[in-house]
C-alpha cells in the first residue's frame, strides 16, 4: 500500500508516544542517574523497581503500558486503515525500545506491548499473560516470562480469529504481532544470554 503523508505523521507520532521513557524520567526525578546504566540496563518497571523500590516500578509499568494503549487508541480513531494501525503499533513499540531521546537505548518493550495489544487483541494478551504469569510464578524470571509470553502473542491472536472472534483479514494484526515479538525478544538478547548462563537475576 502507499502511505500519503498523513499516514507517515501518524506512524512517527505513535513512535514519538511510545519513545517517552517514563521509568528514565522517574529514576532521574529521584536522583537515581541513569537507570540503564545499572540492573539490565533498561528503562522498563522491572529494572526501575530494581534501583527505585516497587511503587516507582509499578507506575513506570502503568505509565509505559499506557502510552502503548494511547498510541493505539489515535492510530485506531484516525487511521481507518489495518495496515496502517499496524505499523503504527510496529512504530510505538520500536519507540520504547529505540527511543530517540535517549540515544536509542530504551526499555524491553513488555508494558508498552501490553498497551498495544490490550487494544489490538484482548484475549490473545490475556492468554499470553496467563502463560506469563505461570513461567515467572514457577522460574521468578521475568525475562524468561517476557520473552516466551512476547512469541506466544502471534500464535494467540490467530487462535483468537479461529475461535473468538474472526477477522476478514488478520494479516496486519499477525505482521503487528509477529514484529512486535520480535522487537521484544531482540530487546531480551542481553537477558537471553544470562538465562543460558544462568546469571540472570530473579525476582
Amino acid at each position: 500500500m502507499i502511505y500519503t503523508m498523513d499516514k507517515i505523521i501518524l506512524i512517527v507520532v505513535a513512535y514519538l508516544i511510545g519513545s517517552i521513557p517514563f521509568g528514565y524520567l522517574i529514576v532521574r526525578s529521584r536522583g537515581g542517574g541513569d537507570i540503564r546504566e545499572t540492573g539490565s540496563g533498561g528503562t522498563g518497571a522491572t529494572n526501575v523497581s530494581r534501583r527505585a523500590g516497587r511503587a516507582a516500578g509499578v507506575l513506570t509499568l502503568l505509565l509505559d503500558a499506557a502510552k502503548g494503549r494511547v498510541a493505539m487508541l489515535i492510530a485506531k480513531t484516525v487511521a481507518g486503515d489495518d495496515w496502517v494501525i499496524a505499523a503504527a503499533a510496529i512504530a510505538a513499540l520500536a519507540g520504547h525500545i529505540f527511543p530517540v531521546w535517549l540515544g536509542f537505548r530504551g526499555g524491553k518493550g513488555v508494558a508498552t506491548g501490553v498497551g498495544i495489544f490490550l487494544v489490538l487483541a484482548p484475549v490473545a494478551l490475556l492468554c499470553a499473560g496467563v502463560i506469563f504469569v505461570a513461567i515467572v510464578a514457577s522460574s521468578r524470571y521475568v525475562s524468561l516470562g517476557s520473552i516466551v509470553a512476547a512469541v506466544l502473542i502471534p500464535v494467540f491472536v490467530w487462535l483468537q480469529s479461529v475461535f473468538v472472534e474472526p477477522v476478514a483479514d488478520l494479516r496486519p494484526l499477525l505482521t503487528a504481532s509477529i514484529a512486535g515479538a520480535a522487537l521484544i525478544v531482540f530487546a531480551h538478547r542481553g537477558n537471553i544470554k544470562r538465562l543460558a548462563s544462568r546469571t540472570e537475576a530473579q525476582i
